[in-house]
């Protein structure tokens, strides 16, 4: 099988995906689906003509039969986020779409790796898993891939170090009950508790503009893309070339930390298989309480799905 992609959801994000993996060159085609046809098209030609300034990618406008022959079928269709919302806001109409979605994606390719980045993530996540429970390690989602990307930047810019070299994350929900770890944050091998540049105030002050940013964003253009457009390329390289890197992916937890029957973002072994180990990180008291927090929310609000 050839390295392939399916985008479900033409708009921002799901273009911003396939320019980013045009860009890098990561998969052979790219499979762009939506329901408004004069835009996907639209898309497909702008995506084409940027083909002759990279690498090698053949895109076209799709159909659910181009999941059968995809590694990966991303989703990022659904209701956006608007100025004044949360993630949360969104559960019930994307719950809706995501429900009509995921078994037209499984009937063609039982064995495609689903990555979710529509929001709420977290809870979509799950709703795909609570339809095909089998498929739970081929079902991911974003996660806080982007939040703990956002927080090694800003991490670096006040430290002046390359935030490739900061080792940090933000877990749990993708959203407002997330929460950052900072008891293992570290820069190379070195704790960041050991070296005493960060105050108190420092670290509550990043956490806080890592965790709003998009709020921030999308004030002041309607929507967040560019950065998640990367984020998932990174996860989609991970899945096709089999890297078995380490992400804060959204996934089924089973039992780790007391926390079952929930989708929220844990550092988690990514491969060409899906979800293919669980890291087991130590948290101190109050991570460990901000994680039950965060799954609490999230399964109250799977359980608001109607």
């Amino acid at each position: 099988m050839k390295n392939k992609v399916t985008i479900i959801g033409a708009g921002m994000v799901g273009s911003t995906v396939a320019y980013s993996l045009v860009l890098q060159d990561v998969v052979e085609e790219i499979a762009l689906i939506d329901l408004n046809e004069e835009m996907v098209r639209a898309q497909v030609m702008d995506l084409q003509h940027s083909v002759p300034f990279v690498g090698r990618t053949d895109i076209k406008v799709g159909s659910y039969e181009d999941c059968a022959d995809s590694n990966v079928v991303v989703i990022t269709c659904g209701a956006a986020q608007k100025p004044g919302e949360t993630r949360l806001d969104l559960v019930q109409k994307n719950a809706a779409i995501i429900k009509g979605i995921v078994p037209q994606v499984f009937a063609q390719n039982p064995d495609a790796i689903l990555v979710m980045v529509t929001n709420p993530v977290d809870v979509l996540t799950k709703v795909a898993i609570s339809l095909f429970p089998d498929k739970k390690d081929h079902i991911m989602g974003t996660g806080t891939i982007l939040d703990s990307a956002r927080f090694r930047e800003l991490i670096g810019l006040k430290m002046d170090i390359d935030p490739k070299s900061i080792h940090a994350y933000i877990l749990g929900e993708h959203g407002d009950s997330e929460f950052p770890v900072w008891s293992t944050a570290a820069i190379g091998n070195m704790k960041l508790g050991t070296c005493n540049r960060l105050s108190d105030t420092d670290k509550e002050s990043i956490f806080n503009e890592a965790k709003n940013a998009a709020y921030t964003i999308i004030a002041g253009k309607q929507s967040t893309y560019y950065a998640i457009g990367a984020g998932c390329t990174h996860l989609i390289r991970t899945i096709v070339h089999n890297k078995k890197s380490v992400l804060p992916i959204s996934h089924l937890m089973n039992g780790a930390y007391g926390i079952d029957d929930v989708c929220l973002s844990m550092p988690t072994v990514v491969g060409s298989n899906g979800v293919e180990g669980r890291l087991c990180i130590e948290l101190n008291d109050q991570e460990q309480k901000n994680l039950q927090y965060s799954a609490e929310v999230l399964k109250e609000t799977f359980a608001s799905i109607v």
